[in-house]
């Protein structure tokens, strides 16, 4: 009988795409998917380290899974992502219960590393991605895909900026991008095998490619070092079949025009840009080592808006960096609401050990004043989140289907191409990836609600029967 294996992933879409290929190898391996952490054989905590509750949950879930295994010695547990990559023994000093602790850049080598810790406890992590070793990338590792009919593509792990409260440089490494012909030949890949939307994955998209030319150059070429994130829209966007692309994230220093451009023109390119704004101070965004002020900031958005017809744009605001006054606070408040976002990932500040922020204990706000201006930030962009999605109403949206409702079997859930979500009654069960327009009738802050108008494109893909050996 073969073993089972259970994921919980903490943390961004780079973390779960990492689960994805984790998945893949481990079924790669002889392994089948549990469908509950205690009926599993293998247990995989993938986390995160971007803020500071994400330690608390992995150490609590961590303490759960030690009655787990006193009751079941036979069963292995292993820790990846970017909190094992950062912690490294802390881990197995906290919890010697767990038998394999592997990083961000040898997620290639999770089945071998737990088929090795049958012979004991194991800590391996990389200090760095092998950039002559593409073949290690997440997406050219085998895949289990919860949405058959979407896929994500890693185009570049690490990143070169240095954000004064981001802990990425520190866990995922120096920028290092993927080829442009092979990630077309991958995209014509999961095409075929019925995929109709690819979000392309990286800390910075908008640099893709620059460490590219640069290899180029030091061969003896004579090339710009420009990124190639334009081109890349382009190039994945002519291949046929692909009907939505999506990426994340962008950084606004980044945004260059000629991406811009490339969204306008290429129609597979989702309305939606994730742009974030960290803060609206220049102060702060100085001391956070951001790279553009909020003036430029802006200048960006209203080009990208002018060029793209009935572009979406959310946004990541942090509230509380070390220093942050009311004033600068009130900067933020500005531009949030000039900038009439659709949606905000907004976030209290967290220190991360061995980030510069961190290491400004002398500056830490107040967490009274932090929690007021936490939610005084969220009713702005509440409103113009509100506001975009009442604009909605009476309007026929296309929307991809993504399953039942999870309060509600009867209501089905799609996505708009600007990345709004639909909910409404269907009569017929329609399979996730079919393509479907609603007439919206209602609106609320973070989704909209209609009635099924017409099913315009069935999924592409087929499910896949196992053969038993005879």
């Amino acid at each position: 009988m073969s073993r089972s294996y259970f994921i919980r992933t903490y943390g961004c879409q780079m973390n779960e795409h990492d689960t994805e290929r984790i998945s893949g190898l481990l079924e790669a391996d002889g392994m089948t998917s549990a469908d509950a952490m205690e009926s599993a054989d293998v247990i995989v905590l993938n986390t995160c380290c971007i803020r500071e509750n994400a330690d608390n949950k992995l150490y609590g879930q961590l303490g759960h899974l030690k009655r787990l295994k006193q009751a079941r010695p036979d069963i292995q547990i292993a820790v990846a992502g970017c909190l094992a990559q950062k912690d490294r023994d802390l881990i197995r000093e906290r919890a010697d219960h767990v038998d394999v602790v592997f990083g961000t850049h040898n997620v290639h080598r999770a089945a071998d590393l737990i088929g090795a810790a049958a012979d004991g406890p194991i800590v391996e992590i990389l200090e760095e991605a092998a950039d002559d070793d593409r073949d290690s990338f997440p997406s050219a590792l085998p895949v289990r895909r919860d949405a058959p009919y979407a896929a994500w593509m890693t185009i570049q792990v690490g990143c070169d900026n240095s954000c004064a409260f981001c802990i990425v440089p520190a866990v995922r490494g120096a920028e290092i991008s993927r080829p442009l012909e092979l990630l077309v030949a991958e995209a014509a890949d999961l095409v075929a095998g019925g995929v109709t939307e690819i979000t392309l994955l990286g800390q910075n998209v908008n640099s893709y490619g620059r460490d590219l030319q640069r290899d180029r150059r030091q061969a003896g070429e004579r090339v710009s070092l420009r990124p190639l994130f334009a081109d890349l829209l382009r190039a994945v966007g002519a291949v046929e079949g692909i009907e939505r692309i999506r990426f994340t994230s962008p950084h606004p220093k980044d945004l260059r025009p000629e991406t811009i451009e490339a969204m306008a023109d290429v129609p597979s390119v989702c309305e939606h840009l994730h742009l974030p704004l960290q803060s609206g101070s220049n102060r702060v965004l100085a001391a956070m080592h951001r790279g553009y002020t909020a003036e430029r900031y802006l200048e960006r958005l209203r080009a990208a808006r002018e060029a793209v017809d009935d572009l979406a744009v959310s946004t990541d605001i942090i509230v509380g960096f070390p220093g942050e006054t009311e004033d600068d606070f009130e900067q933020t408040l500005l531009v949030a609401a000039e900038a009439e976002y659709d949606s905000a990932f907004t976030f209290v500040f967290s220190p991360r050990p061995g980030t510069e922020a961190a290491e400004m204990a002398d500056q830490f706000c107040d967490p009274e004043e932090v929690r007021d201006r936490f939610e005084r930030l969220r009713a702005v962009v509440d409103r113009s989140s509100r506001r975009g999605n009442q604009a909605r109403v009476g309007r026929r949206e296309e929307v991809v289907v993504e399953g039942p409702s999870k309060k509600d079997a009867s209501v089905l859930t799609g996505r708009t191409r600007q990345n709004r979500l639909v909910h409404f009654p269907s009569p017929q069960k329609l399979k996730p990836g079919t393509f479907a327009t609603v007439n919206v009738t209602e609106a609320g802050a973070h989704h909209l609600r209609g009635e099924l108008a017409e099913v315009t494109a069935p999924p592409r893909w087929r499910t896949r029967i196992p053969v038993a050996a005879l």
